[in-house]
Parts: structure tokens; C-alpha cells; sequence
């Protein structure tokens, strides 16, 4: 009799990893559940942790808790914080998924003997085979509105061999549905909102507490001040919060920061100041492992959501075509994309849905 395949599934204590460890266990895996712990701000760990549980409860599955606060810290909060006291706005759930989801738990898993792990991402993942060699492809999922490929630009070949993602193909409602469907105590449990670690408390007011105050200027494109701002570091470009208009005045969104000066400046919403039609990419990632003929026509998005939009990406280097190493790319947009953010992804993908790879802007 053949050994059943064994899985680990990242439970998070919401409810679409819940359904991906229950659609794995019904699919006949040796299913067993791991909550991994971060650090944390705040007691929803705990809360998550107990939810998780109760899960693997109700599947009859074994269920362990990895402690990775120490790494998390480092990978992810120091790294954000590090990305915001440079004036970027990082974007610390891609680096969790690279450091930790899909690096040490991966690892850790397969040192303990699983085949596979497996999350909740809505992603959908296909593999193409030939006679000399086996390739995984990520693709779009079929919750448009849900889809997480976004944050998953960093994944190597060698890791999506070991990765499932069970619930690519189904829709937020008919998750929830499932849930119900089969008593699990996180059916009707909200989606998370907002950073992980730090909770309800407000972004900006955790960075002023970690950073400290800088006070400066906000200023028009001519120069004109219209504000005092709290520090450079708690503002991200295309903001309108906290920027400007008092009693009714003009509305004022920052276009960029002048570090030299400690001002930052603002325009008003439609400034052009606020658009870029080519955007230059650093630390590529391709899903492939090999960098495709360039220039290339595809698809980008330069947020979580944003409707794909059409470019031609092509080396910023004049770097050799063939070059595997390629490390950054000039992306030309059709259309003019505002308020690109240093620090954040830009995330390839073909007409077709493939999410081809991705780099920091």
C-alpha cells in the first residue's frame, strides 16, 4: 500500500487557510496544521493561535506552533522599518512570504518530512511538463477581487515544488460556504485588516513611536508652504491623509520627498508630477529561474488590485539580453501610472494570467 502524502498546512486562524486544510484532508493527505508565531504588538497571535487550534480540532488533524518571533522579527519588522527610516514604503507581507512562509517554514517542514506545505493564498498553481523538465507556473485566481499573486513574485521553482495552494480555485463566498458547510469555528471569522504584527494600532503611529518625530516643511512644486509634516518616514507617495487642505482648501497628495531639505512636497490630485510612464525595477525575481527575451511585451500592476496595465519591460542596464542576472529592468508603461511608490512591487504577468515574476520599485 502506497504512503499517503504528507502536508503541512500554515493555519493562520482565519478561515481560508481553514478550508485549505479541509479541502486537503478530504482529497486523502496526511494533513497536519502549524501555526507559526511572529512577533506581535498586540494579543492577536494568541487569539489566532487558539482559532487555529480549534480547527485542526474539528478536522482531527495534528496540530503544532513553530516559533519563528526572533526571525520574524528580523526578516519583516526590521525590514520595514528599515524601508520606512529610508523614505520607502516597503511591503513587509512579500517579505514575510519569502523569508518565512515559503523559506523557514518550507525548510523546517521538509526537515521533518512532508512532501508539501500548503497556505491559504488565493493563487492558483499549474505544472507544465515535457521531456527535459518539469516547470511551475502561478497563475491568477479565480477571485479576481481576492487574488494574492501580488505578493508572491519572489517564489523559485524549487520552492512551488513543494507548494499547494488548495483554494486557488474558489471564491471568497464559496470558502465561507465550506466552512459553514462543515461547522469549522473560523466561518464567520473577519479577514484580517491592516499589518499583522502591530494590530489595530495606525501604521504611521507605530513608526513615530519606533522612529521618533522629524518635523519639516510641506511644499508646493513652486515652493510654497502649506504645511508642517511629522517626518518624512510616515508618508508614502500619492497620501492625502494628513497632507494639507484645512477649511476647505485645496486638496494636496505628495509627489516626493527631498530628503536634503527634510521637505515634503505635494501637489494637487491631477499634477503630472504625480504620473510616471516608465518605472526602473531592481531585485527581479522570475518564476521561470530564467530571465525571458527582452524587451518583452506584458502585463504589470503596481499595487495589490490595481487592473493590469499594459508595458514593455526591457534591461535598464543595456545589459546582455541572455544575461541570467539581469537585476534591474525599465518598465514603459501604455498609460501613465500614478503615484508609484519606491520600496513597494511591480509584478509581471502575461496577457493570459501567468504571473511571470516581479521587482522593487
Amino acid at each position: 500500500m502506497s504512503r499517503r502524502r504528507k502536508i503541512f498546512v500554515a493555519m493562520s486562524g482565519g478561515v481560508d487557510s481553514s478550508v485549505a486544510a479541509l479541502l486537503l484532508k478530504q482529497k486523502g493527505y496526511d494533513v497536519v496544521g502549524v501555526y507559526m508565531k511572529g512577533w506581535s504588538l498586540t494579543g492577536c497571535a494568541e487569539e489566532d493561535a487558539r482559532d487555529a487550534r480549534r480547527v485542526a480540532c474539528v478536522l482531527g488533524i495534528p496540530f503544532y506552533v513553530f516559533n519563528f518571533e526572533n526571525e520574524f522579527k528580523k526578516a519583516v519588522v526590521d525590514y520595514m522599518i528599515s524601508g520606512y527610516a529610508k523614505c520607502e514604503t516597503p511591503n513587509p507581507d512579500v517579505m514575510c512570504n519569502k523569508e518565512i512562509k515559503f523559506g523557514l517554514f518550507l525548510k523546517k517542514a521538509l526537515d521533518l518530512g512532508t512532501d508539501y506545505i500548503a497556505t491559504g493564498h488565493y493563487v492558483k498553481k499549474s505544472q507544465i511538463s515535457n521531456l527535459k523538465s518539469q516547470n511551475y507556473i502561478l497563475k491568477i485566481a479565480k477571485d479576481l477581487n481576492k487574488d494574492q499573486s501580488y505578493f508572491l513574485w519572489t517564489l523559485t521553482q524549487e520552492q512551488l515544488k513543494h507548494c499547494l495552494f488548495p483554494i486557488g480555485d474558489y471564491t471568497k463566498p464559496q470558502v465561507r460556504a465550506l466552512a459553514k458547510k462543515y461547522n469549522l469555528p473560523t466561518a464567520a471569522k473577519p479577514d484580517s485588516q491592516g499589518v499583522c504584527f502591530i494590530g489595530e494600532i495606525d501604521i504611521a503611529e507605530f513608526l513615530k513611536e519606533t522612529l521618533g518625530k522629524k518635523p519639516g516643511p510641506i511644499l508646493t512644486l513652486d515652493g510654497k508652504k502649506v504645511g508642517i509634516h511629522d517626518g518624512l518616514s510616515f508618508y508614502t507617495i500619492g497620501q492625502r491623509k494628513g497632507i494639507g487642505s484645512t477649511g476647505g482648501g485645496t486638496p494636496y497628495y505628495v509627489v516626493s520627498k527631498n530628503t536634503a531639505k527634510n521637505a515634503l512636497i505635494v501637489a494637487e490630485a491631477e499634477d503630472p508630477a504625480l504620473f510616471s510612464n516608465s518605472l526602473l525595477v531592481e531585485n527581479i525575481n522570475w518564476i521561470s529561474g530564467k530571465t525571458p527575451k527582452l524587451p518583452l511585451k506584458c502585463l504589470a500592476r503596481i499595487r495589490y488590485r490595481q487592473p493590469l496595465q499594459k508595458c514593455v519591460i526591457s534591461s535598464a542596464n543595456n545589459e546582455s539580453l541572455t544575461n541570467k542576472r539581469i537585476t534591474n529592468l525599465k518598465v514603459d508603461f501604455s498609460e501613465p501610472q500614478r503615484a508609484a511608490t519606491p520600496g513597494q512591487s511591480l509584478v509581471f504577468y502575461s496577457p493570459s494570467g501567468i504571473m511571470l515574476g516581479g521587482g522593487v520599485l
